[in-house]
């Protein structure tokens, strides 16, 4: 049995991680802790960066294949760097980060994608050149 279990007005003002608490009032987590996820993160980037200049440079995946292997590289790069320096995570006390992080993801989005249809639809109703400079003589 725990202390916290056997007595539990002893420990009534102190956090502890087994205890329900208000998002903002989690317990301090140790300079270690946060010195250990910074050179974590830092390898993981590192790691990721030094792959892809290899990727890209060497014959290591099919040809064709690079620029995938290239986009899934960077998306991983993005996830380690929410995670391990931007401290975004799903716990409770962070859903205004995620939730912001979403509309952001959501907002660059819809501007590239109607930026393409846009362009796409222009290209498609727009005269010739040709045409549009015999016109203008």
């Amino acid at each position: 049995m725990s202390t916290l279990e056997d007595q539990p007005l002893r420990r009534a003002g102190d956090m502890d991680d087994r205890e329900d608490h208000a998002p903002g009032d989690a317990p301090e987590e140790s300079a270690g802790h946060w010195v250990t996820n910074t050179h974590l993160g830092l390898g993981f980037s590192v790691v990721l960066t030094v792959a892809a200049f290899v990727l890209a440079r060497g014959g290591l995946v099919w040809a064709p294949a690079i620029p995938v292997a290239l986009i899934v590289l960077a998306i991983a790069q993005m996830g380690v760097h929410l995670v391990f320096f931007l401290h975004v995570t799903t716990g409770p006390d962070n859903t205004n980060n995620v939730l912001a992080l979403a509309f952001g993801v959501m907002v660059v989005f819809l501007i590239v994608v109607g930026s393409l249809w846009i362009m796409g639809h222009l290209n498609h109703n727009m005269m010739p050149m040709d045409e549009l400079m015999r016109m203008q003589r």
